[in-house]
């Protein structure tokens, strides 16, 4: 059995219920601020702004990862423009752009 006699004296028990106390009050403080409105609202505030930042930056990672293998596709190691790749290109779009330009003059007619 275990020993329940008390052998604190009455200022001890006064102490040790002022410590809890103390701590009792700081808990309830911390629970206060963890349920004011203004601090779960920042909370969710702060985890959109994170989800966000994490998503753009991986869409920035995306798109500077295709535009360098763009790039690399129309320009050699020195930088310069390949012509054999770029001409092509530019002609096919030309001819798109004019076709939708004789597309839409045709539908004003």
């Amino acid at each position: 059995m275990a020993d329940t006699s008390d052998t604190r004296t009455p200022a001890q028990i006064e102490a040790d219920i002022r410590r809890r106390r103390e701590v009792l009050a700081e808990t309830l403080d911390e629970i206060g601020v963890r349920v004011h409105p203004k601090t779960i609202v920042g909370d969710a505030r702060a985890r959109v702004v994170s989800h966000v930042d994490h998503t753009f930056g991986r869409a920035y990672v995306q798109v500077n990862r295709a535009v360098s293998e763009v790039r690399a596709r129309f320009t050699d190691e020195d930088g310069a423009p390949r012509l054999e790749r770029i001409v092509p290109v530019a002609l096919v779009v030309v001819g798109v752009v004019g076709l939708l330009a004789l597309g839409t003059r045709r539908r004003r007619d």
